[in-house]
């Protein structure tokens, strides 16, 4: 049986996908460093190595391919935060040292995502300078996941395993502190290790003084 062929310049499936993921990696990068004004898509095309027709067949507008970076960015980080917060609840049920110790381990993976992917915060503090600009992207690509460790915050207590009173401030003050400890990070200026260091003993003590026995 003969295979049909495809059609001459027509790119294969998984062709097509690598580009579409190049194009996006190299926005993402012009995006966070630069805000969605200071951008074309003709910049967007040539840190990409590609022309700007095949950015705007795989991405569309410029603001439908400012969406497509954070949608990126957030499906990474949403397949890292629900493996360990699905960890995290199954622990409720051994009590609270249990529990807490799924908190600590949840906290790690947070840390190590902004931490290997500082891309991720740069490009969303860039989006947060103009607070009322864009904002249905915080709905879509934030609000999720804050929703869903508030979620698990708001299970443990009442399964008694801690105390928490306002879980949607103590998720978005980790997730602050988090962006502030990558921000220093790329500023340098000292030894990135003991910034690393230093960090993540802060983020542990502060779980320990909110929910520690």
């Amino acid at each position: 049986m003969t295979m049909p062929r495809r059609r001459p310049g027509r790119p294969r499936r998984d062709e097509a996908r690598q580009t579409r993921e190049v194009v996006l990696a190299a926005a993402t990068e012009l995006f966070a460093r630069r805000g969605f004004d200071a951008v074309g898509l003709r910049e967007v095309a040539a840190a990409a190595g590609v022309d700007v027709a095949t950015v705007s067949h795989h991405t569309g507008t410029k603001a439908e391919l400012y969406d497509a970076c954070f949608a990126r960015v957030f499906a990474a980080e949403r397949a890292a935060l629900e493996e360990a917060t699905a960890h995290a609840r199954t622990a409720l049920d051994a009590g609270p040292g249990e529990a807490l110790r799924a908190l600590h381990e949840l906290v790690d993976v947070f840390v190590d995502f902004l931490e290997d992917r500082p891309e991720t915060t740069a490009l969303w503090l860039r989006r947060w300078l103009e607070p009322q600009r864009h904002a249905e992207l915080d709905e879509r690509y934030a609000a999720p996941l804050y929703r869903l460790v508030a979620e698990l915050l708001t299970a443990a207590a009442a399964t008694g395993a801690l105390a928490e009173p306002t879980p949607h401030v103590t998720v978005r003050s980790l997730v602050w502190a988090v962006h502030g400890h990558v921000v220093a990070l790329a500023a340098g200026g000292g030894s990135q290790a003991r910034e690393r260091r230093e960090f993540r003993a802060f983020v542990h003590r502060f779980l320990d003084g909110l929910y520690g026995s």
